[in-house]
């Protein structure tokens, strides 16, 4: 008796026991929702061990990681890991190296972060698609607040050691709120530990046909079909999770651990219709609540049809709301869930296309391989032709149809698994309430839940922080050369914008900036632009967005999508987009500008309705061209400063009479060799004379060149003379310690570290040597022996990968092009360190604390004092008390001082 007691008390103590769980995600809107309302729960039920971050899918890794951050932080959650990629990859014969990052599908892994877009083509990279969710349509820097955690260049959690230390500590409840990939690839390496993993939860997939129920009763319901990716003509089967990496989704469902899945066929059942939209706009009485409203009202507003209540679901959030109901009567496997109908299904997922065993190049698990990766079968389901693009020829073939990747299909035999699916979304409960479904009840109640609520937003973390715009004297006009500067948001080029900034008004004038994303970073991170120039006070330069695509990667009937041709040879991870997008990790140091980019915009450009704010509108680079081209003075011509691949360039070559005003161009790029001396292009081993400029998008290239215009060329044979690190460094660590040096010194500094410490880095002196293009620009200095000639261009636009963007010397149909030839090193390292370290036109605001310093400092004292009482006695508690007053009011004396 007393055996069995001591066995009945132990089971209620671990039925007590809170819930483990972690969350693998892309972060996508719909999650942010999902992801507040599982930290809104009661921890003593279910808590939230660890995040990873799925960066194969609508979000990129560096603006992903903050974001999360700033969302924890808010919650009180610091204590949250984070994890994100890694550097590893999956060698040819199929060995997976530890760390392996998450960036691509399993399919497409190789050694390197770079690869294709073969699934994630499908995901718009502008409006409406990664630019939108990696800003939080622009929402996020304006309302949450900013802690400590950041993304730091080889210090950042990877995604599999963070799923390895929470699944140890098992057992755990694993929810998916996107591709399947990082945790595909933890069992694939990992699968001892699968039994630390209780069940899996995930939103994706797409079973069976649906039918809508319109918002008009009197007409007919509508039945959708199978899957949702657009265009749905090559494969009208998948849905976006399980297309983002059909194989990593095979291989989660086919693991043997239990699953919970809640396909598009039940998400479908509970779209944010008008009265729940409504009602959520009523009830916002917490900041999570707010920051979901705000989030979900720009979607709708920005809603590319009319209809968003019918079209837009809770995907994510729905799938928490029926884990968590599934898991609260866990013990009692005969109660129904309270948000959704449920049933078991026998389903596989479907990864490549019959007929199997065909070798036509589609298949990297198989084609040209004397055995297939990870021991799969000859001639089995994974052996067929795999999809290629959202406009692959194999999928539109008569004889063929539609391809099949990524759909969560019901069979019978060897291949099906049985899962537990939800069909269809419940009633509410309450025939009173005016919400339909029982989740909208829950979802609303537990967002404004006081208990567990976000401790601040970001104004009111800050309460004497006052958004300001800042601009230099308007009574100082400038005399200098007119100067419009197209950058690709690399680190090479934010130093060279600080150097622009540095230049006396009277010698360059910036006009504008046109910031292009086909080269080392995502549109979103324009916003680091807006940074810069609000640190330095210069909120006046108006910034354009460039276009997401090289010339003729669009889709022709669907651009906002497209193919990644040149693009893919950008690495996602370490010394790529990561670091990029993050300024090296240094971004959230700077000063935060009221402007940002937004997803607010207006009929008048397009638009389908106009937003709250329409004003707000981010500039696109035409337009900024536009504008600056009206400011000038009737006699004026502008420069143009080219830093990056020549997409936006060519965009304005072509408008009409641009090229009228037009003084000269300066490319920096190009490699004109003597045939021994390689290009830089590290990432196509087969290309051995192109530079990465060039080759991002060579039909602009070719357009820019044949365009007859003034063309100042800084190739990389004279990028690579300037490109010492402990030159430059020297040189600023001498000169004036102005806050713009001394962030040059810290990001040249940061790039050379991580260029002497892992081999991804290894490129770091190709952004070093970005700088001297606006050197060249801006400085007519004599002991500089700057030495030029004329030599007739032409780029390789057209042919294979091998020789795509070459220059070469072409006597008969080249233009001719002023090269730069050669420069005194020593007094261009000299000449950089001296402007940065001038104190004209130096920074106006130091750095992102400086601001809000103040309330900083009192907000961290009493922060302090406070972790210190506790576990005291009573009397050393009142000792701390009195003590805690008395700072207290030193703190606020000084303040009013």
């Amino acid at each position: 008796m007393v055996l069995i007691g001591c066995g009945i008390f132990m089971m209620n103590i671990l039925d007590a026991r809170p819930r483990q769980i972690l969350v693998d995600t892309d972060l996508d809107i719909d999650d942010i929702f999902a992801l507040f309302y599982l930290l809104k729960q009661n921890r003593s039920e279910f808590d939230l061990q660890a995040i990873t971050i799925n960066a194969n899918g609508w979000s990129d890794a560096g603006h992903a990681v903050n974001h999360l951050y700033d969302i924890l932080f808010m919650m009180n959650r610091d204590d949250i890991p984070v994890g994100v990629g890694g550097e590893g990859g999956i060698s040819p014969n199929g060995v997976i190296m530890p760390e392996v990052g998450g960036y691509l599908p399993i399919i497409d892994q190789a050694m390197s972060t770079e690869g294709g877009c073969r699934y994630r083509q499908a995901i718009p990279l502008g409006l409406r698609g990664q630019l939108d969710i990696n800003t939080n349509y622009g929402l996020r820097k304006g309302f949450l607040p900013k802690g400590c955690r950041k993304y730091i260049p080889l210090k950042q959690a990877s995604a599999q050691q963070v799923m390895k230390d929470a699944i140890s500590s098992g057992p755990i409840t694993v929810f998916l709120m996107g591709t399947h990939t990082n945790f595909a690839l933890f069992l694939m390496t990992n699968p001892h530990l699968k039994r630390n993993v209780e069940h899996v939860y995930a939103m994706g997939g797409a079973i069976r046909s649906t039918c809508l129920n319109v918002s008009d009763p009197s007409q007919p319901a509508v039945c959708a079909n199978i899957g949702n990716l657009f265009p749905q003509d090559s494969n009208p089967y998948a849905e976006f999770n399980f297309f983002g990496d059909p194989f990593a989704a095979y291989e989660v469902l086919h693991s043997g651990i239990p699953v919970t899945l809640v396909p598009l066929d039940a998400t479908r059942t509970i779209p944010v219709d008008k009265n729940f939209f409504q009602t959520f706009e009523r009830r916002q009485d917490t900041y999570e609540a707010q920051y979901c409203f705000q989030s979900l009202k720009m979607v709708h507003d920005t809603w590319f049809s009319d209809g968003f209540h019918e079209n837009y679901c809770m995907w994510d959030s729905f799938m928490v709301g029926v884990a968590i109901s599934k898991m609260r009567n866990q013990q009692n496997l005969e109660d129904e869930n309270a948000f959704a109908e449920m049933e078991y299904m026998n389903i596989t997922v479907v990864t490549s296309n019959k007929p199997y065993g065909i070798s036509d190049g589609s298949n990297p698990f198989f084609d040209g391989l004397p055995v297939p990766k990870f021991r799969l079968r000859n001639n089995g389901v994974h052996s067929g032709h795999v999809q290629m693009g959202m406009r692959d020829p194999f999928c539109k073939a008569e004889n063929k149809g539609p391809c099949q990747d990524g759909y969560t299909k019901e069979i019978t035999g060897p291949e099906a698994v049985r899962v537990l699916v939800a069909t269809k979304a419940k009633p509410s409960q309450d025939t009173k309430s005016s919400l339909n479904k029982e989740f909208y009840e829950s979802f609303l109640n537990v967002l404004n839940n006081p208990e567990q609520s976000g401790r601040f937003n970001i104004t009111t973390q800050f309460p004497q922080y006052k958004e300001i715009l800042l601009k230099p004297d308007s009574d100082m006009r400038s005399t200098g050369k007119p100067v419009v500067f197209d950058m690709d948001m690399s680190a090479g080029d934010f130093l060279s914008l600080l150097y622009l900034l540095k230049v006396p008004r009277e010698i360059i004038d910036l006009k504008g900036i046109i910031a292009g994303s086909t080269g080392w970073a995502t549109a979103a991170t324009v916003d680091i632009v807006y940074d810069l120039l609000h640190m330095m006070g210069r909120d006046d330069i108006p910034v354009g967005l460039g276009d997401a695509f090289a010339h003729e990667q669009t889709d022709p009937t669907f651009p906002a999508i497209g193919d990644c041709k040149y693009r893919k040879a950008i690495p996602h991870g370490g010394g790529g987009f990561l670091d990029a997008d993050t300024l090296y990790g240094l971004s959230r140091d700077l000063p935060s500008s009221p402007r940002r980019y937004t997803a607010e915009n207006s009929m008048r450009f397009g638009a389908p309705r106009n937003t709250d704010h329409p004003e707000f509108r981010q500039p696109l680079a035409v337009d900024v061209w536009k504008s600056v081209v009206k400011s000038l003075d009737p006699a004026a011509k502008i420069s143009i400063l080219s830093n990056g691949p020549l997409t936006n360039l060519a965009s304005i070559i072509h408008l009409k009479n641009s090229s009228s005003v037009i003084q000269d161009i300066y490319v920096v790029g190009g490699h004109v060799g003597d045939g021994n001396e390689r290009g830089n292009l590290f990432t196509v081993p087969c290309n051995k004379f192109a530079e990465f400029n060039m080759f991002l998008d060579p039909l602009a290239a070719n357009a820019v060149f044949a365009s007859g215009l003034n063309i100042t060329l800084i190739p990389l044979s004279m990028q690579r003379r300037v490109s010492s690190f402990p030159m430059i460094l020297n040189k600023l660590q001498v000169a004036n310690r102005t806050p713009e040096a001394s962030l040059a010194h810290h990001l040249l500094t940061t790039l050379w570290n991580l260029q002497r410490k892992h081999n991804r880095y290894h490129h770091m002196d190709l952004f070093l040597g970005e700088i001297l293009g606006a050197v060249i620009l801006a400085s007519n200095i004599s002991h500089l022996n700057r030495t030029f000639e004329f030599k007739p261009l032409k780029i390789l636009a057209d042919g294979d990968e091998s020789n795509i963007g070459e220059i070469i010397i072409d006597e008969k149909r080249g233009k001719p092009v002023k090269i730069l030839r050669n420069i005194n090193e020593e007094a261009y390292y000299e000449h950089f360190a001296d402007v940065l370290g001038h104190e004209r036109q130096s920074a106006v605001l130091g750095s992102y604390g400086e601001p809000q310093r103040a309330d900083t400092e009192l907000q961290a004292g009493v922060t302090v004092i406070m972790r210190e009482t506790i576990n005291l006695w009573p009397l050393e508690f009142g000792l701390i008390l009195f003590s805690l007053c008395l700072y207290m009011m030193v703190c606020i004396k000084t303040r009013q001082q």
